[in-house]
């Protein structure tokens, strides 16, 4: 399996912008969080947060090839196929892969709640400082707020094995430990 600084290189070797940068730091963060919480391997996980929107930039015009695409830009035993399974699913409106592992439902939710998050830490003096899960909740009520993240994708955490309170504690806490190195400091 490739190892973090490997997985990175290839996330900044496809030149990105800034927020997908972010937006992938920030999955792995989730990722290795509810790895360890879950009693899953949290280098497994983390990489796959880290890489699962690396065929990105390729595949925007593309929508059902994204998700897919990844296999052609990964050496060849990078990831497990469990893995890929994942990356594959976290995009399933558009590829055809449900979700149907703890694993698959883990990673839809962590990118998910990265969106909304990013965007409170946005709007508040103290960004990260002080965030609470029910100030999360409330604003996942609000459609017009953050209105591209996928909300029925959050609630997928209780399919991954941890309740939305807790699950929301763990994001917020992972993505704070991030948030300097992602803007969100």
């Amino acid at each position: 399996m490739i190892d973090r600084q490997a997985a990175l290189a290839l996330v900044l070797a496809e030149n990105p912008n800034p927020g997908l940068i972010a937006h992938g730091r920030q999955t792995e963060a989730v990722m290795r969080a509810l790895a360890t919480e879950l009693g899953q391997d949290p280098e497994l996980w983390g990489v796959t947060g880290l890489l699962h929107d690396l065929d990105y930039p390729r595949t925007a015009a593309e929508p059902a090839r994204h998700g897919l695409a990844l296999r052609d830009a990964l050496p060849e035993g990078a990831l497990p196929e469990e893995a890929l399974r994942a990356i594959a699913a976290h995009n399933d409106e558009h590829t055809g892969v449900a979700p149907e592992t703890a694993f698959d439902y883990a990673l839809r939710a962590a990118e998910s709640v990265t969106g909304i998050i990013s965007a409170a830490a946005l709007v508040r003096p103290d960004r990260m400082v002080g965030m609470a899960p029910k100030s999360i909740k409330k604003k996942m009520k609000d459609k017009a707020f953050a209105a591209n993240v996928r909300r029925a994708n959050i609630l997928e955490c209780e399919k991954a094995g941890l309740a939305l309170d807790a699950f929301l504690a763990l994001a917020i806490a992972a993505i704070a430990d991030v948030a300097a190195e992602t803007g969100l400091a």
